[in-house]
């Protein structure tokens, strides 16, 4: 299981940015996937999840501007960031949760296996 994240760059205030998760080795629709971000001298904290059922979730900080979505076909799923902040500014992970359920998490520990990250830098 494999996951590479990527999409980052540097993006001024009120920009739009499209993350991509692409997965090898497995088939990330029997897979909850969740969106992570961690900020200079910050703890990693949960973004979006988009479980195996299409149930989406996003913390407030987030809501009404970022948005998850899967491409079957690309065995990838995307975050859609929209109205960025200098506030998410981070480097974003993604991850594989192999629990078979209809929510989704986005608590760190509920995910199995992790990308390496792709740095989002908002400028103000």
């Amino acid at each position: 299981v494999q996951l590479q994240a990527s999409g980052g760059g540097l993006v001024q205030a009120g920009g739009s940015l499209r993350l991509s998760c692409a997965g090898s080795g497995f088939t990330m629709d029997y897979y909850a996937i969740g969106w992570f971000r961690q900020a200079p001298g910050k703890e990693r904290e949960g973004v979006s999840c988009i479980s195996i059922s299409g149930y989406t979730k996003h913390v407030d900080s987030v809501k009404g501007r970022f948005a998850i979505s899967r491409d079957k076909a690309k065995n990838t799923v995307y975050l859609q960031m929209n109205s960025l902040k200098s506030e998410d500014t981070a480097v974003y992970y993604c991850a594989a949760d192999r629990a078979k359920l209809r929510l989704c998490s986005t608590g760190l520990n509920s995910y199995d296996y992790w990308g390496q990250g792709t740095l989002v830098t908002v400028s103000s």
